[in-house]
């Protein structure tokens, strides 16, 4: 086991360093620090000096790769990649344009975003899983025809629909909800339901279908009519064998999203006014603030790769005949 996660983990370090060289080169070699300058300032006819300015008091100021004015290591270390892009690595994500730590932000952050992806997590896939095998106990009848109606209808729409029709009805209409907003403590109970409830909807259609494809092929397989052959009950064959023997698909849409739920969800975030994560990047990309934007991208790309190896590991744990090498 030890094995197999100390070679995931070097595999993991190529492919972080190419997502940092690949973002490098996006916002510093094809966007330079001259053309930031000029976005930020916000002036056609921008003067040098004001170039020159903003690019000392952000760090840009330094070469890029190779500083030949410094002297031994310097040469390497007092350059833009080494303070911008290298420091990550370290997670040292440096300071937005607006002065503050962008790591303090993160982690400040990071309990609204939360807030909101795992209770839209958990009870997703509590709902889910147990329409769809709803749907499956009841498979070739009515109640499954209207079911998969149902799920070809709610994946149709829009999520933005769901947004908008909840705060209107619930929050606006019928006035049982904060419109929008946080708060700390117990308080922020009130303004995190809406927003859940908005996304565990939202989520039913396709993913009860999905599970009910898996499901599904599942009980035609051999073992589950030998289990019915037994005497089992439809609903024991159901819980004990094929909700068991689909955990591994399961598990694969399931754990590697949850390293991304502390990315938050740029949408909801920012209709509902939460200040998490995704509305964090929002407003960063809306303010053309690419520190934080770079940042947010690193980040994410850790975290995905965390999801890969924790999808692993989870497949040994939900079957024993799945060895990691």
């Amino acid at each position: 086991m030890f094995a197999y996660l100390l070679r995931r983990v070097l595999y993991a370090i190529p492919i972080l360093i190419g997502v940092n060289l690949l973002t490098f080169t996006l916002f510093f070699v094809v966007n330079t620090p001259d053309d930031m300058a000029r976005l930020q300032l916000g002036a056609k006819h921008v003067t040098p000096e004001a170039i020159e300015r903003w690019k000392v008091e952000h760090g840009y100021d330094k070469p890029l790769l190779l500083n030949r004015d410094a002297q031994g290591s310097a040469q390497f270390t007092d350059t833009i990649f080494f303070k911008h892009s290298a420091a990550m690595f370290a997670f040292e994500f440096g300071k937005g344009d607006d002065g503050r730590d962008i790591g303090n932000e993160i982690v400040t952050r990071m309990g609204p975003s939360l807030a909101i992806a795992l209770p839209v997590f958990a009870i997703g896939l509590l709902v889910n899983i147990s329409f769809a095998l709803l749907m499956v106990f009841f498979r070739s009848t009515y109640l499954d025809l209207w079911g998969v109606v149902l799920c070809v209808v709610l994946m149709s729409i829009s999520g933005l629909f769901y947004i908008i029709a909840g705060q209107f009805f619930i929050a606006k209409l019928w006035n049982l909800l904060p419109i929008s907003g946080f708060a700390d403590g117990l308080d922020a109970f009130k303004f995190v339901l809406l927003p859940v409830l908005v996304g565990v909807v939202s989520g039913i259609g396709s993913g009860s279908r999905w599970y009910r494809t898996i499901f599904l092929e599942e009980i035609g397989k051999d073992y589950v009519r030998t289990a019915r052959a037994k005497g089992l009950s439809e609903v024991r064959v159901l819980f004990r064998h094929v909700l068991k023997n689909g955990l591994i698909p399961i598990l694969t849409g399931a754990v590697v999203v949850l390293p991304l739920l502390f990315m938050g969800s740029l949408i909801v975030e920012s209709f509902f006014g939460i200040p998490g994560l995704g509305s964090y990047t929002i407003d960063a990309i809306q303010a053309q603030d690419f520190s934080v934007v770079r940042a947010m991208v690193f980040l994410g790309a850790v975290l995905y790769i965390v999801g890969l190896i924790l999808t692993d590991l989870s497949y040994a744990w939900a079957d024993p005949r799945v060895r990691l090498q």
